[in-house]
C-alpha cells in the first residue's frame, strides 16, 4: 500500500508548499495595514510550508512518474486536504471552530460561495482578500495550476489533467503539451480577471472591493466583502459588469482562447454549448422578469428585469453573488434558478453542476431513442454542434448523471435525517453540489450556513467537494478495481 500512497504524498507535499506561498498576498496586505489578522497569516503560512516540507522530505525516495490511479488519488487528496490548511488563518483569527473554518475554506476553493461568517464588512481586509483569493485559486483548479509547474520538477501532468478538468471531453487539448495548455488556460483566466477588476473600479468600486469581487465573479465563487453582497452597492453599472463577466466565466475557457487567437468571435458561434447557455439565460431572465412583474414583486417591469437578470444569471452559472433576497420571490422563480444551476455552466468553465454539454448529449440521446422506437433499424450517430459523439461518451454521461442524482438524493435524506426541514435540506445540497452558494429556507441569501449543526455543515462540505470533483473522481476511490495491482 505504501508503494501506492507515498509517491502521491510526495507530489502532494509540493502542492502544499506552493500553496503556502499564496498566503503571502493577504500577509503583505496585513503588514501594510497592520491589521489584527497579521500573526494569523504569519503562523499559518509557516505551518503550511513546514508541513509540506516535512512530508516532502519523508517521501522523496518514493518519487516516480504518476500513473492514472495516482492522478485520481492526488486530485482527491488535494481537494479534501487543502481546505484544512487553507482554513488555518480563519481558525486562528475568527471565533469559529474547525468545522466552520474547513467549510469556509472548502467553499472558497470549490468556488461555492456559501459562507458561515457574518459582519463581513467589519473583518480585516486580509481575511476578506484571503476568502476571495481562495475562490480565484480554486476557479481553474489548483491541480491545473500545478500541472504547469510540476513538469519542471520531473512530475508528469497528463494524468492529473484528465482527472481534474471538468466535462466529458477531457482529452481535448489546445496544445500538444499539457503544461502549455494549463498555462494558456491560466493566461485567459488571469486576463479576464484583470479586465473585470478594472471595469469594476470604473463602475464605482474602490480598488479593494474591485479586486475581491473580480476574483469572485471570474471564478464564479460568490464571496463578497459585505453581508448584503452586491446589494450593498445598489449600482446598475456594477451589476451589468458582474453579469457580463459571470457569463464569460461560465463559457468554456478553451473557446475564449480560440476566439482570442483567431481575433474574432467565430469560435463562440461554433460552440453549441455557448449558444445553448446564452439562449437559456436570455429566455429565463426575460421570463422571470415578466413573472415577478405579473405577481407584483416589483411595481415596474424595468426594475423586475434588472433584479431578475442579475440574480438569475448569477445563480444559474453557479456564482452565488446576489442583490436581492430571492427566497422571498414567488417560489417558482427561485426553484427555476436552482434548476438552472444544475445545467447551465459550460464544461471547461469555472462553473459546476451537470454542465450544458452533458445536458445537450442527454437531450440528443433521448431524441435518438424516440426516433428508434418509430424506426427500429435506423442507424443515426449522435451529433452535438456537428461533432459526432461516441457511444462510450454517451454511456459515461448517463453514468455521471445517475451518480450525480443519486448523490443528491442520498445527501438530502442524510440532511433530513439530521433534522433539517425539506426546503433547507434540498436547496443546501443542490447549491453545494453545484457549487452555487446560497440556497433557500434557513440557508437563503438573507442568511448563511452558520445556522447548520456541525454534522450538517460537514455533509454540505462533502457535497461541495463531490460536486467540484464531478462525483467520479471521489467515488472511483471506493472501487476495489482501483486498488488492484
Amino acid at each position: 500500500m505504501k508503494e501506492i500512497l507515498l509517491p502521491v504524498a510526495h507530489v502532494f507535499a509540493l502542492v502544499i508548499m506552493v500553496f503556502a506561498g499564496t498566503m503571502l498576498a493577504p500577509l503583505i496586505l496585513a503588514i501594510w495595514q497592520l491589521d489584527a489578522a497579521l500573526w494569523s497569516f504569519v503562523l499559518s503560512a509557516v505551518a503550511t510550508f513546514v508541513i509540506g516540507a516535512l512530508l516532502w522530505l519523508g517521501t522523496r525516495r518514493f518519487k516516480r512518474e504518476l500513473k492514472t490511479r495516482d492522478g485520481l488519488m492526488l486530485v482527491a487528496l488535494t481537494w479534501v486536504a487543502l481546505p484544512a490548511v487553507a482554513g488555518f488563518p480563519l481558525w486562528n483569527y475568527l471565533p469559529i471552530n474547525f468545522t466552520d473554518a474547513y467549510f469556509e475554506a472548502a467553499s472558497g476553493l470549490t468556488t461555492t460561495g456559501g459562507t458561515v461568517l457574518s459582519g463581513l464588512e467589519l473583518l480585516p481586509h486580509s481575511i476578506n482578500l484571503w476568502r476571495c483569493l481562495l475562490s480565484w485559486i480554486g476557479g481553474m483548479g489548483i491541480i491545473v495550476l500545478a500541472v504547469a509547474i510540476l513538469p519542471m520538477l520531473g512530475v508528469g501532468g497528463m494524468q492529473i489533467y484528465r482527472a481534474e478538468m471538468p466535462g466529458p471531453m477531457k482529452d481535448r487539448k489546445l496544445t500538444p503539451r499539457i503544461g502549455q495548455t494549463a498555462k494558456l488556460l491560466w493566461a485567459v483566466y488571469g486576463g479576464l480577471t484583470a479586465a473585470c477588476i478594472v471595469c469594476l473600479k470604473f463602475a464605482g468600486m474602490n480598488w479593494f472591493d474591485a479586486v475581491c469581487h473580480g476574483f469572485s465573479a471570474v471564478s464564479l465563487g460568490g464571496f463578497s466583502t459585505y453581508d448584503a453582497n452586491i446589494g450593498h452597492f445598489n449600482s446598475l453599472t456594477i451589476e451589468l459588469v458582474l453579469t457580463a463577466f459571470e457569463i464569460l466565466a461560465a463559457l468554456n475557457f478553451a473557446t475564449h482562447w480560440l476566439a482570442w487567437s483567431q481575433r474574432g468571435v467565430t469560435a463562440y458561434f461554433r460552440d453549441s454549448e455557448a449558444k445553448a447557455i446564452l439562449s437559456v439565460l436570455l429566455v429565463s431572465c426575460i421570463g422571470i422578469a415578466f413573472f415577478l412583474y405579473h405577481k407584483g414583486s416589483y411595481p415596474e417591469f424595468p426594475t423586475a428585469l434588472r433584479h431578475a437578470t442579475f440574480n438569475v444569471v448569477s445563480i444559474a452559472v453557479d456564482s452565488g453573488l446576489h442583490t436581492q433576497d430571492y427566497s422571498r420571490w414567488p417560489i417558482f422563480a427561485p426553484m427555476w434558478m436552482i434548476f438552472l444551476s444544475c445545467i447551465v455552466a459550460s464544461s471547461g468553465s469555472t462553473g459546476g453542476g451537470i454542465k450544458m454539454i452533458r445536458t445537450l448529449v442527454l437531450a440528443k440521446q433521448a431524441n435518438r431513442e424516440l426516433s428508434q422506437l418509430v424506426h427500429p433499424n435506423m442507424v443515426r450517430p449522435l451529433r452535438v454542434g456537428g461533432t459526432v459523439i461516441a457511444n462510450k461518451v454517451v454511456f459515461a454521461v448517463l453514468a455521471f448523471v445517475f451518480l450525480y442524482f443519486m448523490s443528491v438524493v442520498t445527501l438530502i435524506f442524510v440532511q433530513l435525517g439530521s433534522g433539517l426541514d425539506f426546503m433547507t435540506a434540498l436547496s443546501a445540497i443542490i447549491a453545494c453540489i453545484n457549487n452555487a452558494g446560497p440556497g433557500l429556507g434557513m440557508v437563503g441569501p438573507a442568511s448563511n450556513y452558520s445556522v447548520l449543526s456541525d454534522f450538517q455543515t460537514w455533509v454540505c462540505s462533502a457535497a461541495m467537494l463531490l460536486g467540484r470533483l464531478e462525483v467520479f473522481t471521489i467515488l472511483v476511490l471506493f472501487t476495489p478495481t482501483l486498488w488492484r495491482k
